[in-house]
């Protein structure tokens, strides 16, 4: 069934148009992180029941600014929407910041439509996993490992001991199985609107206009320009927020900064260099 309210004007009756917002920024990981510095599917989920309950608002709008991350939490975020929108009948207008790449572009497609910069970065439909070699190392340095197990690939690409292909090969059969199903989701999201560049699935990524040109993104503009083009001048946008506790995000109390514990602001430099990282693979 078409979704009519899309095409609404900026008056809905007596009303003028209230567009709920949800900012979707970070990188995205199953555990929280502290100061909610990650995307996961448990910090954003009432953010998402609270915007799809304005039964008025013709649309739900998402700010996306993401280097991607956990493939699973991007796909429970944008299976999330989806049955949100289907369940409430909404419009899902997506608006990418800087980045919306990797799991990033996995949560743009949520969308019904995506807007970008010109020179946002859109894309990198791909799976990668990274890690490091110690094996060397640690017989430098006259260190003997013990480790024991049952169950012959229980320690399956341990970096402490030389890699085995069959390992590798294993790993790259599951990552195939990861990309694949990132692939039908954009194909089943963007459909025609893709252009038949083969390299739209390598993993490659690119600024907004050659997403544009690629079909990986519909339009350019702000996010106020846009919603005022669709809903009227007089459309407002309402963010979406939670409440904080005496304590944030919970826990006891500690030795505080500028309000925030001690271990909290270690754990948060660990989660900016995590971030960071990703981010710097797309010369953010």
């Amino acid at each position: 069934m078409m979704n009519f309210r899309k095409y609404l004007p900026g008056k809905l009756g007596n009303k003028h148009a209230v567009i709920p917002v949800v900012r979707l920024s970070g990188a995205i990981a199953a555990s929280s992180g502290p100061l909610n510095r990650t995307l996961n599917l448990g910090g954003i989920a009432p953010l998402l029941d609270k915007a799809f309950s304005y039964k008025d608002a013709p649309a739900v709008a998402l700010v996306i600014n993401s280097p991607g991350g956990s493939p699973v939490q991007s796909r429970l975020m944008y299976q999330r929407i989806r049955e949100l929108a289907e369940a409430n009948n909404k419009t899902v207008l997506v608006f990418v910041e800087d980045v919306a790449a990797s799991g990033g572009y996995m949560l743009a497609i949520a969308g019904d439509e995506i807007f970008v910069d010109e020179t946002s970065i859109v894309g990198s439909i791909g799976v990668v996993s990274a890690s490091f070699g110690f094996d060397k190392a640690i017989e430098k340095l006259g260190i003997e490992r013990r480790v024991y197990t049952a169950g012959k690939n229980k320690v399956s690409l341990d970096p402490f001991q030389p890699e085995k292909k069959e390992d590798i090969k294993y790993l790259k059969e599951l990552q195939l199985e990861i990309h694949q199903v990132f692939i039908d989701m954009v194909k089943a999201r963007r459909g025609d609107k893709l252009s038949d560049d083969p390299d739209i699935f390598t993993g490659k990524f690119w600024t907004g206009l050659q997403g544009k040109d690629l079909g990986l993104v519909d339009g350019f503009g702000h996010i106020g320009t846009i919603i005022k083009q669709r809903f009227g001048k007089d459309a407002k946008l309402k963010l979406m927020t939670q409440k904080k506790g005496l304590l944030g995000r919970g826990g006891t109390p500690g030795i505080t900064f500028g309000g925030e514990t001690a271990s909290n602001l270690v754990d948060a430099t660990i989660v900016n260099a995590e971030e960071k990282a990703l981010r710097a693979r797309y010369g953010l």
